[in-house]
């Protein structure tokens, strides 16, 4: 007497078979073909969990010649930036059918960047996705010649390499617009690491939005992310009351500065406006409510999955990709005080 243990596994045919349609559109469907009429897709998926058929994977890598495995370079991922990204990456590789292999390495080393890709590729990876947010990141993949699809997140897409990012220096000018639109002329920045390629670029988009405006730039303090950073660039910035608003390079730093600010007797955003960057989930609870630039991950990762399928599958040359930020008006912000 049988049970379903002896049952065979369903076959890409039967799915075919129960929703009427040939088994190359079941495969279109399973790849994620953009051309498949919505309600066609609709009726395969449904056959799909009806008769739990999972594709199988080693069989279709003997064919292809690919093992569905997309390889992760990451680090600092005790930030919100790279975490996040990688967060997106992964989501948008389930949802597009391919595998995950992750290589987290601390700081930005040659060597270390060397070493973990040469443990991605020796597993057969189709190709790379790097989310490595250094000066000096592009180099050393360029030097490596790598011969299969790499993409670099925050690049430039320079080269042989491809590049998917944020525009950073539009969130900054986003950030820097707003605040002279509520009439401030004296708004200082406080930046992440200045080795950083997002620090950098949300400087220069400080910079280049005040230099339209005709505005100074001087008051520039380097962070390092950190909400005890931010509290204590707070304290001097509160000390020497130079600027009416700040723009801030992630919530993280604000945070702390908020802090500092409370306890000095500034009032945010009577006495300084202040925007961050990022929209951590947490900003609408700060006090006040911040002000801040929207990155949009999840779209990131889902731009980042677009380029390295097409070119794994041999449909696009190297070039880059650009998510826009957006900024979040919350409580943090006000008109300039007339008494400055």
């Amino acid at each position: 007497m049988g049970n379903n243990n002896d049952r065979r596994q369903p076959r890409l045919e039967d799915v075919a078979a129960l929703a009427k349609v040939s088994h190359q559109t079941v495969s279109r469907v399973i790849n994620n073909h953009p051309n498949v009429s919505a309600g066609t897709k609709s009726r395969v998926e449904a056959a799909i969990a009806e008769l739990g058929y999972r594709r199988n994977t080693a069989a279709r890598s003997l064919v292809t010649r690919r093992t569905q495995t997309i390889g992760v370079l990451a680090s600092e991922l005790g930030q919100y930036g790279p975490a996040n990204t990688l967060l997106g990456v992964q989501q948008a590789a389930r949802e597009a059918g391919y595998f995950v292999s992750i290589a987290a390495i601390k700081g930005a080393a040659a060597n270390a960047i060397c070493d973990a890709v040469r443990h991605l590729t020796d597993q057969g990876a189709d190709g790379l996705i790097v989310i490595v947010p250094h000066d000096g990141t592009l180099q050393v993949l360029e030097d490596l010649n790598l011969d299969l699809p790499v993409i670099v997140v925050g690049g430039a897409g320079e080269g042989r390499l491809s590049g998917a990012m944020v525009d950073q220096k539009l969130g900054a000018r986003l950030a820097v617009a707003h605040l002279m639109s509520l009439g401030h002329e004296r708004i200082g920045h406080v930046s992440g690491p200045l080795d950083w390629v997002d620090g950098k670029a949300r400087v220069d988009g400080w910079r280049e939005e005040l230099a339209e405006a005709g505005l100074s730039d001087e008051l520039l303090v380097e962070g390092d992310w950190s909400a005890d950073s931010g509290y204590r660039i707070g304290q001097q910035l509160a000390e020497q009351r130079s600027a009416t608003a700040v723009f801030v390079s992630n919530d993280q730093m604000a945070l702390g500065l908020l802090r500092a600010f409370g306890e000095k007797g500034i009032r945010v955003p009577e006495d300084v406006s202040v925007v961050g960057f990022d929209d951590q989930p947490e900003s609408a609870y700060f006090m006040p409510p911040l002000t801040t630039v929207r990155q949009d991950f999840e779209e990131l990762g889902k731009r980042c999955m677009d380029l390295i399928r097409a070119q794994v599958e041999g449909d696009a040359a190297s070039g880059a990709l650009v998510v826009k930020p957006a900024l979040v008006v919350r409580a943090s912000t006000a008109p300039r005080p007339r008494l400055s």
